[in-house]
């Protein structure tokens, strides 16, 4: 049997190209042909896809997946799950994680791919425990980055502590596209010797090397590797297809999909993503990755932010300052959320011209220990302006939270119709708040269309920035948690 191929048109691939934008009435027209394909799976949800249903598009997430559910009949789907962080950006109590999970389970998820962005596996361990209770596909995911701490040893370790856990494959996920071709060959041949279980392989294009490094990584006896739709494929988004099969094609590895069908879907995709392109970025090679190690979207959001404070030209102060946050801070992979604490405070450290003078929220916890201990100590330096008179803990963090769904319920029971709308409410209360009241209105579509053209025209002509707006102001206008999201990655 050859390598089996994940397509990630459907969730990894437009959240990278297209700000996670593509509707759900652009993917239902084309299921049932992509159905016919025989991927390994489908990756439909999870990520940004939650949050961007519900913020921009006005569209119910759970009903996305139950739509897509009903359409592929034969393929099973996939979701990338942030263990205690679910699909938000904070730790969340064990009943909402636990709740969250089965009732994705029930709707229609058939594999969770599970990681932690510290590789902190005790985050994991209450999403494991609730797929393997839903009858799921569990898939345990370790962060690939590159540092002085992350050797194939640390990589060997993690994966036999997943499979002790009780997972059923384990994923190289390289969400900054950081493998390079015989890395992944080294990295895969060790991890094969290490555990049992089937892996498989997530990449980025976004530094020019994912086709390489999959080739590579099929040499090396991969079960499984990470594809788009060529016409979603490619920059920060996965390496595409069709280019993969043919180059297989009449070799042991081959997946033996028909590429005559591929490139009907490949068709379709083409067209659909006209309609985003007020979403669409400069989509190009960044050898710079390499150097910075910062993910293709997280960039395009800093020079978003950059661009707003009339700051662009400090680019290239906060590419060089991130790798030494990053450093400081423990060497974490970036990768939502500890991508977005980095480079905010990387931002802030540059623009207030004194390191740390300015420190997230997020920051502090993280350094406190409540995303997890980080794969290197913290450099004390750094610790000591960071947490100043703040205590650490130990633990872990999820242990700390009380249970938060039974509130949820009580203060949302007026707009909630079912229990995904409290889980929804648990996970982004104000933004699910925003959301259910105006379902309830019955507000039109048209009201959304007319939203997105104009956000389609601020982003083509942004308004100038004020030149008077200090680092500080703009921080108190903006928001911790705006900055957060937008910075989203993964």
């Amino acid at each position: 049997m050859g390598v089996r191929i994940t397509d990630t048109t459907l969730r990894d691939a437009h959240q990278s190209l297209l700000t996670t934008r593509m509707r759900t009435e652009d993917m239902l027209p084309i299921a049932p042909l992509m159905d016919e394909v025989g991927f390994h799976s489908v990756e439909v949800w999870g990520g940004a896809t939650f949050d961007t249903c519900l913020r921009f598009l006005r569209e119910d997430p759970w009903e996305r997946l139950r739509q897509l559910k009903k359409a592929f009949r034969r393929t099973p789907l996939q979701m990338l799950l942030r263990g205690q962080n679910v699909v938000g950006y904070r730790h969340y109590a064990d009943d909402v994680v636990e709740k969250f999970v089965e009732l994705a389970a029930k709707n229609g998820i058939d594999i969770f791919r599970i990681f932690d962005a510290v590789n902190d596996l005790r985050n994991l361990e209450t999403a494991v425990r609730a797929a393997k209770r839903a009858g799921a596909h569990v898939q345990g995911a370790v962060c690939y980055t590159i540092s002085p701490v992350h050797t194939l040893d640390l990589y060997a370790r993690l994966a036999r502590e997943l499979e002790e856990m009780g997972v059923d494959s384990i994923c190289i996920k390289d969400m900054a596209g950081l493998l390079h071709p015989y890395d992944a060959y080294n990295l895969v041949k060790r991890l094969k010797e290490t555990v049992r279980v089937p892996i498989q392989l997530h990449t980025h294009s976004t530094a020019g090397l994912a086709p390489m490094t999959v080739q590579k990584a099929v040499e090396a006896g991969v079960d499984v590797v990470d594809c788009a739709i060529s016409s979603l494929a490619l920059g920060p988004s996965q390496p595409p297809c069709e280019p993969l099969l043919a180059s297989l094609r009449g070799t042991p590895y081959d997946p033996g999909l028909d590429l005559e069908l591929l490139s009907r879907i490949a068709d379709y995709f083409a067209e659909v993503r006209r309609k985003y392109a007020a979403f669409e970025g400069e989509v190009t090679i960044d050898v710079g990755v390499l150097v910075h190690q910062v993910p293709g979207g997280m960039v395009t959001n800093l020079v978003a932010q950059l661009r707003e404070l009339g700051a662009l030209h400090r680019l290239k102060e906060v590419l060089e300052e991130i790798p030494r946050v990053r450093e400081d801070l423990g060497y974490p992979p970036l990768v939502t959320p500890t991508s977005q604490i980095v480079g905010i405070q990387a931002v802030l450290n540059v623009l207030s011209g004194e390191r740390y003078k300015q420190v997230t929220r997020e920051t502090k916890a993280y350094v406190q220990g409540y995303y997890g201990a980080p794969p290197a100590p913290i450099r004390p330096e750094a610790k000591m302006k960071i947490l100043g008179d703040a205590q650490e803990i130990g633990g872990r963090p999820a242990d700390l939270l009380s249970p938060e769904l039974e509130k949820a319920r009580q203060e949302i029971c007026d707009l909630a119709q079912s229990e995904e709308d409290v889980v929804t409410y648990a996970l982004f209360p104000q933004v699910a708040r925003e959301f259910f009241q105006w379902r309830a209105r019955g507000s039109p579509l048209e009201e959304e269309l007319v939203a997105a053209i104009a956000v389609a025209i601020s982003q083509q002509n942004p308004p100038a920035p004020s030149p008077a707006r200090e680092p500080s102001s703009w921080w108190r206008l903006s928001g911790r948690r705006r900055l957060l999201a937008r910075l989203s990655v993964s």
